[in-house]
C-alpha cells in the first residue's frame, strides 16, 4: 500500500498541474458532489475546517473551484469544479486508472475480485477499530 501511495502522490505531484494528494481529494469530492459546501467536504473527509479553508481559497485563486453564496442561508458558499477544475480532476483519475492497471497487471478478474474483497474486509476491520 505504502508503494501504490508513493507513487499516487508522485503522479500528483510531478504532473503538469502539481497537485498535492488533498488537493486533488478535494476536486474528487467537488467533482463527486457539485454544489457541496465546505462543510460537507469537512463531515465527509473528518479533515480540520481551518485546513480545509486554506485548501478550498487557494483551489479557487487558482482557478479550479468556483463557490456561489447558498440561496437558502447565504453565510453558505456552494462550490463547484470550474471547467480548468474539471479538466485537472478527469487527468487525475487517469493517472489513477493507469496505477490501478499496474497494480493488478497479471491478475486475471477473479483474482482481482478476490483482492478487493479481502482489501474491504481489511477497511472494515480498521474503520471498526478494536
Amino acid at each position: 500500500m505504502h508503494q501504490y501511495r508513493s507513487q499516487q502522490f508522485q503522479a500528483l505531484r510531478d504532473g503538469q498541474h502539481e497537485l498535492t494528494h488533498m488537493e486533488s481529494k478535494v476536486l474528487a469530492f467537488f467533482g463527486h458532489h457539485p454544489g457541496a459546501t465546505q462543510s460537507e467536504l469537512a463531515r465527509r473527509s473528518g479533515r480540520d475546517k481551518a485546513q480545509l479553508a486554506r485548501l478550498i481559497t487557494a483551489l479557487r485563486e487558482r482557478g479550479l473551484l468556483h463557490g456561489e453564496a447558498d440561496a437558502a442561508d447565504r453565510r453558505n458558499t456552494r462550490l463547484s469544479l470550474t471547467e480548468a477544475g474539471k479538466a485537472i480532476q478527469q487527468a487525475a483519475q487517469g493517472e489513477a486508472a493507469k496505477l490501478n492497471a499496474q497494480a493488478v497487471r497479471g491478475m486475471n478478474e477473479e483474482q482481482q475480485q478476490v483482492l478487493l474483497g479481502l482489501l474491504l474486509q481489511v477497511k472494515g476491520n480498521l474503520d471498526k477499530g478494536d
